[in-house]
């Protein structure tokens, strides 16, 4: 289904009416590039018996590895912020009976938990819908929430160095460096690579920044086309209303570059994990 945003919006909404949070599109994300993305999950190190807090949990899609760390004498509390992604993510939960899970609509800016709660947080995905205020604070009560010593996890994706090849290496670089130039959601998905100093500042200690390369080769599979394909055929509209370069065929089977060899799309550190813990002392 084609998406329909208004012009200078960014597509693929879900109730929270931001871009890119529609439960399709996130979901055939996590599908295209899952094995990368539950290595970023099981490098955090959660141990047996932990608490951990899935941050923006979306439709669920990590509940079944966070189950499977902490096992039955652990828990897991989820949440997000759009109800429809909740409903689904119970859904999740309760298909995962041998660890306790809660699963609740609630903000990141203000989390419905008392000081300590978890040994460690897991938000992936999710601070680049932040603007730079609601940021700091959202990683204030990510610190809050985790006990002293405790860790807390970021993955996130650096769209500034994302590229499908053959073509213009930098087509991506530049539309979202043209739409950055004005607050929003372009500006946010260019932060990814200060991430590093917005822990520090939080006060968090050990800052970790490791990065992943997820790379897709030609003929693509299904789960990797059933993302791709819409994904840049609404970056092509978007760079369409920004002015800058295009090819108008992404997202349609005629003259689609993820088709056939040699193509290559590299969705460079589309993997970006921050992990960090909270101090013992001045906690």
């Amino acid at each position: 289904m084609r998406d329909t945003a208004a012009p200078g919006a960014w597509g693929h909404a879900s109730s929270t009416g931001q871009g890119f949070t529609h439960s399709t599109i996130v979901d055939a994300h996590f599908a295209a590039c899952r094995p990368a993305y539950e290595a970023a999950l099981r490098r955090v190190g959660v141990q047996p018996g932990w608490r951990v807090l899935d941050a923006g949990c979306g439709s669920g899609s990590f509940l079944p590895l966070l189950s499977e760390l902490v096992g039955p004498g652990g828990r897991v509390s989820a949440l997000d912020l759009a109800p429809e992604h909740v409903a689904m993510a119970a859904t999740v939960a309760r298909s995962l009976p041998d660890t306790p899970i809660d699963v609740r609509v609630g903000s990141l800016l203000q989390l419905p938990y008392p000081d300590g709660s978890f040994d460690a947080v897991w938000c992936a995905n999710t601070v680049q819908y932040l603007t730079d205020d609601e940021l700091g604070r959202v990683l204030g009560e990510l610190r809050r929430v985790v006990r002293p010593g405790g860790v807390v996890a970021v993955k996130e994706l650096d769209v500034a160095l994302i590229s499908v090849r053959p073509g213009d290496r930098f087509r991506f670089a530049d539309l979202f460096r043209t739409a950055g130039a004005s607050p929003g959601y372009a500006q946010q998905l260019l932060r990814s690579a200060d991430l590093y100093r917005w822990l520090t500042a939080a006060g968090l200690r050990d800052v970790r920044q490791e990065t992943t390369l997820i790379e897709h080769f030609a003929p693509l599979s299904p789960q990797a086309r059933a993302f791709y394909v819409p994904a840049c055929a609404e970056l092509a509209r978007m760079a369409g209303q920004f002015g800058t370069d295009y090819d108008s065929n992404y997202g349609t089977d005629y003259g689609d570059p993820r088709r056939g060899p040699p193509r290559y799309a590299p969705e460079a550190a589309g993997g970006m994990l921050w992990l960090s813990r909270k101090v013992f002392s001045g906690s």
